[in-house]
């Protein structure tokens, strides 16, 4: 993950952005300590990928169409994953206990990607059929996230878009064969 910064900070965002890269730093340190890798098996404490999505879901098969399929969504929520979960530290921006849309897939041989693309800037938490959480921020470019399958397993992925900096914002996400 790269973190970007544009803009200068007032002093009380410089605390709060110090604190939250040293606490960063100490789950870096004893992720390497442990050797763990990057994304985390298991069941976050504040998702509950056994709820109903709040915007739906679809059954898509590799080279569906029309691609991307995609879903107005509204972003957000009041559990702050990076503080409120036990989510791996690149996990980010203010989400629902319920995921905001799920996917059941039947795997071929195209990477899947999901990517959000709001007004707002909004990150993206997804749960895969092997119960890995994967993690974005800014990756699609211009604040919007993206998480990439380059060999996707078949079955449900859960996904929830989060906004940076509290609050909501309308969101489009999309699903793709071609990231």
């Amino acid at each position: 993950m790269v973190l970007t910064y544009r803009g200068a900070m007032s002093p009380e965002e410089m605390g709060d952005f110090a604190m939250k890269t040293f606490r960063l730093a100490v789950a870096i340190g004893a992720v390497l300590a442990a050797g763990a890798v990057t994304t985390l098996a298991g069941t976050a404490s504040a998702q509950n990928s056994g709820l109903r999505p709040n915007f739906g879901s679809v059954r898509l098969r590799a080279g569906f169409t029309p691609d991307p399929y995609t879903v107005s969504i509204y972003a957000g929520g009041s559990i702050d994953a990076y503080t409120d979960t036990d989510l791996p530290g690149a996990c980010v921006g203010n989400i629902s206990d319920a995921p905001d849309f799920s996917v059941t897939y039947t795997a071929g041989r195209l990477p899947l990607a999901f990517r959000a693309v709001s007004g707002s800037d909004t990150t993206l938490i997804v749960n895969g059929p092997d119960g890995r959480w994967s993690c974005d921020d800014d990756s699609f470019g211009d604040g919007d996230p993206q998480v990439v399958y380059r060999r996707p397993r078949s079955g449900k992925y859960d996904v929830w878009v989060g906004v940076l900096g509290g609050g909501g914002a309308q969101a489009t996400l999309g699903i793709t064969e071609t990231p």
